[in-house]
This record gives structure tokens, sequence and C-alpha cells, in this order.
């Protein structure tokens, strides 16, 4: 069987693009299960307070965490860059605290709280929210288990809201060794180091984590890289549909934006922004498709697909669908290519 046949089998799976029936094995426990509890534990972290460790190795797409909010809610419109006016929702949040049953009081309770200069006293339970809150959607949620993961701006897991089940998803976005700790992100991690320390005073500490422990010349390459990466998302965000252009100049610049699309996956890569791999990704093959180059088009969006099932094994979001729905489309167009090539 060709690597093109295999390639059509894993992702059609039937001759429909979008298969009812997924042919691919699944790794993520049951909607019922908050995670195998042998995969984790949570322990005092040098530094941190408490953190969670691995109690045995991971692999990229292991289910680390699994879990539904303890207590959720409809913020105000949010504005990035902007905390949240928490005052302005905080009867919001006693009456959805007060509608919890005494065990769940404890436990929100029981986590850590950020207290500003600003706070008044009482006000414990916004800044819980506020040092521990993840956007769910449109609402936002607590997580009592996973806000026992530390930051760091190189995590080795990544974090998915799955509105199917109403639950948070943390897996394994590299291996991860028995014993050591695990990461989420509490904030975006295209900031350069200074705006990423000043994001993360809302929850009370600086981090010290691989990517700002550099010294000041790697730290400022890494700077750099994460500044060049978000300009050229930004730049690339006109460039996401399949055209290919007609003229001699269209196709010189499709050609120097498929390079340049290339290197942002190396430089994505370079900085292990997990987070950021199936947009790279995703841009590689748009890159690829409008310079006609099918076969390098279909394995980046195949790539796309394959990163983002880690998180959405059963692809039941529109994202996960549509990149599905793309790699059978270029993958007809590099067959109509081998076609034409051989006629």
């Amino acid at each position: 069987m060709s690597p093109i046949t295999k390639l059509f089998i894993l992702v059609l799976g039937t001759s429909c693009i979008v298969s009812a029936s997924l042919p691919w094995t699944l790794r993520a426990p049951p909607a019922s299960c908050l995670g195998p509890p042998q995969l984790w534990e949570a322990r005092p972290s040098p530094g941190k307070g408490i953190g969670v460790y691995a109690t045995r190795d991971l692999v990229p797409g292991d289910i680390v965490l699994s879990e539904p909010p303890i207590l959720s809610l409809t913020p105000p419109q949010f504005t990035d860059g902007v905390a949240y006016p928490l005052n302005d929702i905080s009867q919001i949040l006693q009456s959805a605290f007060d509608a919890l049953p005494p065990q769940d009081q404890a436990e929100v309770m029981s986590l850590h709280a950020h207290m500003t200069t600003a706070d008044k006293p009482g006000d414990e339970l916004v800044s819980i929210l506020r040092s521990n809150a993840y956007i769910t959607g449109s609402s936002l949620g607590l997580f009592p288990k996973g806000a026992r993961i530390n930051h760091s701006c190189r995590p080795n897991t990544s974090q998915y809201w799955n509105s199917y089940t109403g639950r948070r998803i943390v897996y394994a976005n590299r291996h991860i060794e028995q014993g050591e700790e695990i990461f989420a992100t509490y904030i975006p991690l295209l900031y350069p180091h200074e705006a990423r320390q000043r994001r993360l005073d809302q929850y009370g500490f600086k981090c010290t984590c691989s990517a700002c422990a550099l010294q000041e010349a790697s730290r400022k390459a890494s700077d750099h890289r994460r500044q060049e990466l978000a300009r050229a998302f930004a730049a690339f965000e006109s460039h996401v549909t399949i055209s290919v252009p007609q003229s001699v100049m269209g196709k010189r610049k499709a050609r120097d934006n498929a390079e340049a699309s290339a290197q942002l996956v190396r430089q994505i890569e370079e900085e292990s922004l997990a987070d950021y791999y199936i947009k790279a990704y995703h841009i590689a093959a748009i890159a690829y498709a409008k310079v006609e180059e099918w076969e390098t088009a279909t394995l980046w969006a195949n790539k796309a697909f394959e990163t983002s099932r880690l998180a959405d094994p059963h692809a039941q979001s529109t994202g996960t669908r549509e990149l599905q729905t793309l790699t059978g489309y270029l993958i007809n167009k590099w067959n109509e290519a081998l076609r034409d090539r051989h006629t």
C-alpha cells in the first residue's frame, strides 16, 4: 500500500470526508472519569506551593485530567490584556457559590487566593476566581484539581474545553517523564518576557520556568522569536483560504509565503509552544496549497489534524472536523496531480 493510500484511509475512513464512524483507536477516558488517578499526584513544588507530578511516563495525547467546573458563571464582556471587572460580578459569583453543597464550597475556599492592594476585606471569593478561573467557551469556570497545576511559559501540557462533555481536558503535548512536574499555561505565550511577567502579576508570582530563567542573551532571542511569531500569525490571517494565484507577481509572493510558513513552524517548535502548533501547521498547509505543492500541503494539513485529535480524539469540535475536511480535499488534489503527471 502506498503512503498516499495509507494517508487517504487514515483521514477519510470511508468514501466521505467527514466519516460518521472514525477509524482510529481512542485513548480518551469516559466522560464520567476525572482522569486516571495514577497519572498524577499533587505534592509540594519548590517555590510554588503545591504542584502536580506525573506518576508514570506520559506520551503526547495522554489525558492528565478531565474535569467539570465546580462553579461556572457568565462574566462581563472580556477585553484582551485587561482583567475582568470582577467586582461587577461579585454578586453573581456569591450566588453561584451559595448554591453549592458544603463540601464543594469547602473545596473552592481551599484554592489559592492572591489578594491585591485593591481587594477589600471579604473579597476572598473574588480573589479565588481571579487566581484560578479558566475560560470555558463564553463562561468562566473553577476547576479545583486543575488549579493545582502550576504555570510555565513552555508548558508540557495543553488545555481544551470540551463543550460536548462540559469538561476541561488537560493532555500531554510532549513526552513527560515519571516524577516530572506537569505544567500548564495561564496566559497567552507570544508576549516577551517582561510582558508575560506583568500578565502573571494577577496570580501573585514571578515565573521562573525554563523560558524565563534563560540567560539574558538567550532570553532576548526567545523574546524576539515570540514577537516575530505574533507578527507572522497576524500577517497570515488574511491568507488562510486556498486560492492559487495566476499572475507572476502573485505566484512569487505565494512562494515567499510558503517558505515563510515553514520558518514559522520551525520557530514555533523551537520555542516549544505546543498550543500554537495546530495554527502553524494549518497556515503551512494553505501556503503550500497556493503554490500547488499538494504533497507538502497534505502532510502539513494532516499534521494539524493529528495534533488536533490529541485534544479532540472523537473529532467532535468544528476545528478538528474542518482540518479533517481540508486534509481530504488536499489528498484529492494530490491524487489529481499524480494522475496528470502520468498521462
